[in-house]
């Protein structure tokens, strides 16, 4: 048997399902990129203060991508089985979890601010600004998470259009009243780090109209209605918990993850959060692709499961690997190349740019296995059903190595920014070779509806 897949309607396939999610996710991180610019022309302290504050709304965005993602899991295989009952009460056990999970992190910001701030700095100034930045932001919640979860949904169909519509428009939107109300244009008035946050609520309150009101409203693939909502759904539960559950609690272990790397880079300096923050948009915007090719690997390899071809599964997993394995030495090639471009459209101080500097680099090696690693875990032994086996990737190499080893770099020993950045990003490496050894050995292809 061949290992690989040779038929050229496969690639056909991945691009229609690649290129409307590479363009919905280009248009987002364009959105972070004009909103980190447009920051860092009032200094540090409000970038830093941004960057952090976002820490926690991402840790919101990662709960309710794992909410989704794992749901996806199950409506990947019902749509491979032509199972549309099943698949509905899935979307609707999704979203009952997803609005619980929105009432806490609101309270949460509404009611503790200043802590949470505390949390990941000690500088006044940055908590000061973090406050106002939250005092708006926290009513994003609710309209973000109907979206990201729906939106997983959507993919795990191959409906992938009407989400990047909605991106298109929130491109547009985020960037025209960021422009009004962070400079105070058209007669507003200059709000700042505040006007940042306005415009992204602005602008997810019409991206959540888009995708969440076509799903209940005018979808047809699924059919899903509003009255679902309320409709029991209990025979699911077992195998959404089952599968989904090591999803959720894998993805938010992850966002932790991140949030305690971001705390040991608060406790560093305000510089180090900015540069951090100036080179994140470069990583996320170089690997773009990768992101777009593990969601398509995922529903790709969850539709082909659910129909029983178990070893064109496996070829599937193998061809993903050589795919991303290429789009990581492009990723790296790509880093290091526009690295001085990209640092130097910053209004930082000569400082910040020299640990920028050293974080390209630090990450220009890391992508390299964090390519093959994003489409293993995020796409192909997820899609397979393989979701216990990740989970404990993600708490084994991320809690138990980078994080403690990030944190001695940084806060004890003192090392240069690049090797600070090298110890807290070092669990790709570790978990991009235990991934790849688990696809080879086959186990994780399996029937789970």
């Amino acid at each position: 048997m061949q290992i690989w897949v040779r038929e050229k309607s496969f690639y056909r396939q991945v691009l229609r399902l690649v290129l409307p999610v590479a363009a919905q996710s280009m248009i987002t991180m364009g959105i972070n990129l004009m909103d980190t610019i447009m920051l860092g022309k009032f200094g540090e302290m409000q970038l830093s203060a941004s960057s952090l504050a976002n820490q926690f709304i991402n840790l919101f965005q990662i709960l309710c991508m794992g909410i989704g993602c794992g749901a996806a899991v199950l409506t990947a295989q019902c749509w491979g089985k032509k199972d549309l009952p099943a698949l509905k009460k899935v979307v609707t056990l999704m979203l009952r979890l997803c609005l619980l999970a929105a009432c806490a992190f609101t309270t949460a910001v509404c009611l503790f601010p200043r802590q949470i701030m505390g949390i990941y700095t000690s500088q006044e100034a940055v908590i000061a600004y973090g406050e106002k930045y939250f005092s708006i932001m926290r009513y994003t919640f609710f309209v973000q998470g109907l979206s990201l979860t729906m939106t997983q949904v959507l993919r795990s169909v191959r409906n992938v259009r009407i989400p990047m519509i909605s991106s298109v428009c929130s491109f547009f939107i985020n960037i025209f009243f960021n422009w009004v109300f962070i400079f105070g244009n058209l007669g507003a008035p200059r709000m700042e780090i505040a006007g940042a946050a306005l415009g992204t609520l602005i602008a997810r309150v019409f991206e959540c109209a888009i995708i969440f009101g076509y799903a209940v409203l005018a979808d047809r693939q699924i059919g899903y209605r509003l009255r679902e909502l309320f409709r029991p759904c209990g025979e699911m539960l077992s195998p959404f918990l089952r599968y989904s559950g090591p999803v959720v609690i894998s993805d938010m272990l992850l966002g932790l993850g991140n949030n305690a790397l971001s705390v040991v880079m608060g406790h560093i300096s305000a510089e180090f959060v900015a540069a951090s923050a100036m080179t994140n948009v470069t990583v996320q915007l170089s690997t773009v692709f990768v992101f777009a090719v593990a969601s398509a690997s995922a529903s790709i390899t969850g539709n082909t499961v659910g129909a029983g071809q178990k070893e064109k599964a496996y070829q599937q997993g193998v061809t993903f690997l050589g795919i991303s394995t290429v789009l990581g030495v492009f990723a790296c090639l790509l880093i290091l190349a526009t690295s001085p471009l990209v640092i130097n459209m910053y209004e930082v101080a000569d400082h910040t740019k020299e640990i920028a500097y050293s974080l390209m680099a630090a990450i220009g090696i890391i992508v390299l296995f964090r390519c093959p690693n994003t489409v293993m875990t995020k796409g192909v032994l997820r899609g397979g059903g393989d979701t216990k086996f990740l989970m404990a990737a993600d708490i084994l190499f991320l809690w138990v190595f980078s994080i403690p080893l990030g944190a001695m770099a940084g806060l004890v020993w003192h090392l240069p920014p690049f090797w600070i950045y090298f110890c807290l990003m070092s669990d790709n490496i570790l978990k991009c070779i235990w991934c790849v050894w688990r696809l080879l050995g086959k186990k994780w292809v399996r029937e789970i509806v």
